[in-house]
C-alpha cells in the first residue's frame, strides 16, 4: 500500500506509477496481437482461396470419400469430385430442390453399439427439409436412397454432423431451431431412432463438427458456430455450452461465422468450402457458384497445423484458425473472393491412396 505523507508528492509518484502501469498494458496487447499472425507478420498477405471448380448452385461438401472423391451438393442434388475438378452426377433418385439449406455429411463407417447397426462407410447423410416434418435421408455408397428418420416437433433442420469419436454414441447429430434464439440439439442413431441431447440458449447453424482428442478440453464434442452473435461454440454430450471463440470478423445474418472443420493429423491435400450463388440482391456477398479451394502449400503458409479448428464467415469467406493450450486463440488464416456467400461445411481433405 502506497502512504505519502505529502499530498504533492504522492501526486507525482501516482502519475509515474500510472504512466508505468498503462505503457505496460500498451507493450502486452501488442504482444498478444502478433502472437499466432501468419509467417512474415502483420504485414504478409494472407492466403486467398481459389475459386477453383464453377458449380451453379453448390451449396456444401463432405468428404473425401474413400476413392477420394468429395460429395458436392449442388442445387438440391447430388455430385462427385474428384481431386482433378472431374464431377460425375451421383444418385439420380435424390433430389430436394434447390433452395433449402439440405446440409449433408459423409460417414467413415462407424458402429452404433447401444442400436446393433451401422453408419456405413461412404454413406450420405442428408438433412430432409422438404418434407413435413423434416428429417434425415441416406443415401449408400452406390447412389441408393432411402429415408433415415422424420424429426417430429420442429419446423426445419440447420446442421448436421457424425460423432465420429464416440461422446454421443457414433450418433448422428442435427440442430433445429426452437422458438427466437435457441436450439434443440438430437442425436440419431443409424435405426432413425432420435433422442434429444439438449435444448441451448443460442443460435446455431451451418458447418457442424467433432473436436478431435487433441483440441483441448474439447475434444469430442460438437462444434458449431452462431452467425448472429459471431461465436464459436462447443456442446457437450451432456448439453453443457461452452465458448471456445469470438473471432474478430463481422458478425450478423448471412455473413458471420458458419463452416467449420478440423485439420486432419496427416498431412492435408487441400480444404474446400461451397460458395454458393444467391439473388444479385444479396450484395456485397452474392456467391460466385464456386466450390473454393485452399491448396497444401497455402494452408502452409498459413501455418495451419494438425487439430487446428478452421471456421470460415459467411460473408467473403474469410477464414480463422482456432488453436487451444490453456486458452483458445482465433487467428485470421486466409481470405476469400469478397462477394463469396460461403455455405455448409469447411472441408480440409488429407491425403487420400484409393
Amino acid at each position: 500500500m502506497l502512504r505519502c505523507g505529502d499530498l504533492a508528492v504522492c501526486d507525482v509518484v501516482l502519475r509515474r506509477l500510472s504512466f508505468r502501469i498503462v505503457a505496460l498494458m500498451v507493450a502486452t496487447l501488442t504482444t498478444a496481437a502478433t502472437v499466432g499472425a501468419p509467417a512474415g507478420g502483420a504485414t504478409t498477405a494472407l492466403p486467398a482461396w481459389s475459386r477453383w471448380l464453377h458449380l451453379r448452385g453448390v451449396l456444401d461438401v463432405a468428404g473425401p470419400r474413400s476413392d477420394g472423391r468429395l460429395v458436392a451438393a449442388v442445387r438440391g442434388r447430388l455430385m462427385l469430385v474428384d481431386p482433378s475438378g472431374k464431377t460425375t452426377a451421383f444418385a439420380p433418385t435424390y433430389s430436394v430442390g434447390a433452395h433449402p439449406e439440405s446440409y449433408i455429411t459423409l460417414s467413415p463407417g462407424l458402429g452404433v453399439g447401444g442400436a446393433h447397426c451401422d453408419f456405413a462407410r461412404d454413406e450420405i447423410l442428408a438433412l430432409d427439409l422438404k418434407s413435413s416434418p423434416p428429417g434425415v435421408t441416406r443415401i449408400d455408397a452406390h447412389g441408393k436412397v432411402s429415408q433415415l428418420t422424420k424429426v417430429k416437433g420442429v419446423s426445419t433442420l440447420r446442421g448436421i454432423a457424425l460423432d465420429t469419436l464416440g461422446d454421443f454414441g457414433h450418433r448422428l447429430l442435427v440442430a433445429a431451431p426452437v422458438g427466437k434464439g435457441k436450439t434443440r440439439l438430437l442425436a440419431v442413431d443409424c435405426r432413425g431412432t432420435v433422442t434429444t441431447i439438449a435444448t441451448v440458449p443460442v443460435a446455431l447453424e451451418g458447418g457442424l463438427a467433432i473436436a478431435p482428442p487433441s483440441f483441448r478440453p474439447y475434444g469430442g464434442q460438437l462444434i458449431a458456430p452462431d452467425e448472429g452473435n459471431g461465436t464459436i461454440y462447443a456442446v457437450s454430450s451432456r448439453g453443457r455450452l461452452s465458448i471456445i471463440a469470438k473471432p474478430a470478423v463481422p458478425k450478423g445474418g448471412d455473413i458471420g461465422v458458419e463452416a467449420d472443420g478440423f485439420a486432419p493429423t496427416t498431412p492435408p491435400a487441400a480444404a474446400y468450402l461451397a460458395d454458393r450463388g444467391t439473388p444479385a440482391s444479396a450484395k456485397p456477398h452474392a456467391g460466385t457458384d464456386s466450390l473454393l479451394r485452399l491448396d497444401s502449400a497455402a494452408l502452409a503458409a498459413a501455418g495451419v497445423e494438425p487439430g487446428d479448428l478452421l471456421v470460415g464467415a459467411e460473408g467473403g469467406a474469410v477464414v480463422v484458425a482456432v488453436r487451444c493450450t490453456t486458452v483458445c486463440i482465433a487467428t485470421k488464416v486466409a481470405t476469400g473472393p469478397s462477394a463469396a456467400h460461403a455455405e455448409g461445411h469447411l472441408i480440409i481433405a488429407a491425403r487420400v491412396t484409393p
